[in-house]
């Protein structure tokens, strides 16, 4: 764990650059500094180091993840210690036992660079995993006083497309709707806009069924949807609200017998900079060097 450690560090500072560093740590309006690394150099630098310093069980990992998150003099190491929690040769520890892991890097980091791709690529696939015990943990979140925790709660799901647990997906969207805070409309926006690839529809209506959503969740919700969309008529489209009894529900399961008319096509696509997964960081931010910032950055 040490080797890998300090192999990290020191690979890292070998690609310093000061004059990027400082535009990045500005961008990233970050008081920890940077050494200026592009995300692509800093993956490269992360997988070469991952496979020659292979880590022999799970309590190792978690370790090596820590150290490198709470003992980073440079932004960029707490980036390798999140590429670390997502290296494949280590996916099989993903596990529900994993969210505590993930709950201390969203409230110690605090900032979306981190908490996004925690909540889209950590927290949202050891849901669809086990949905029995992660549920439970992000219906707290979505009324916990942690913005980030709020925030992962909203844009967990932004991957899960006809997997989207709509009950949970209501509670943590409902459950910010009036909050003032720019990155929890911005994020209520985002989880919206992504569902509607899904199912235009069920958006559309969401939206127009909760007027205390602000200017900001609503435009970006509908963003891609135009305004000729046909989602039928009221009783033909699936409401947005709870599903009756307290059953959970996919979005499959919202759909059966009330197909939406425009599904498929209405949606339209989402910017890079709003694709999980893919550059979403922006030019400068650890994901993506090379994409535009993301709006959440360029206020």
């Amino acid at each position: 764990m040490r080797e890998l450690v300090r192999a990290v560090r020191a690979g890292l500072a070998e690609l310093t650059d000061p004059v990027r560093a400082e535009r990045m740590r500005r961008y990233m309006k970050s008081a920890m500094p940077f050494r200026g690394v592009p995300a692509p150099e800093r993956r490269r630098l992360a997988r070469r180091l991952f496979q020659e310093h292979p880590l022999s069980d799970v309590d190792e990992w978690l370790r090596a993840v820590r150290e490198l998150w709470h003992g980073a003099a440079f932004r960029e190491e707490r980036y390798v210690a999140v590429d670390l929690t997502g290296h494949r040769a280590y996916a099989g520890w993903q596990t529900a036992e994993l969210v505590p892991l993930y709950e201390e890097l969203i409230v110690t980091g605090a900032w979306w660079d981190f908490v996004d791709e925690i909540a889209v690529q950590r927290i949202g696939p050891i849901l669809r995993a086990d949905p029995a015990s992660v549920t439970p943990v992000l219906r707290r979140w979505a009324g916990d006083e942690d913005r980030w925790k709020r925030r992962t709660a909203v844009i967990c799901q932004l991957t899960s497309a006809e997997a989207t647990d709509l009950d949970l997906l209501v509670h943590a969207v409902t459950a910010s709707a009036r909050d003032p805070d720019f990155f929890l409309r911005k994020g209520i926006g985002w989880a919206l806009r992504q569902y509607a690839r899904t199912d235009p529809g069920w958006v559309r209506s969401f939206v127009a069924e909760h007027p205390e959503l602000s200017a900001l969740s609503r435009r970006e919700a509908l963003k891609h949807l135009g305004d000729g969309g046909d989602t039928g008529s009221p009783d033909s489209r699936p409401r947005a609200g709870p599903a009756p009894g307290g059953t959970p529900r996919t979005a499959a399961s919202a759909r059966a017998g009330h197909p939406t008319r425009d599904r498929g096509g209405g949606a339209g696509s989402t910017s890079p900079t709003d694709e999980p997964g893919k550059d979403h960081a922006g030019r400068l931010g650890p994901h993506g060097a090379g994409a535009r910032a993301p709006p959440e950055a360029r206020r």
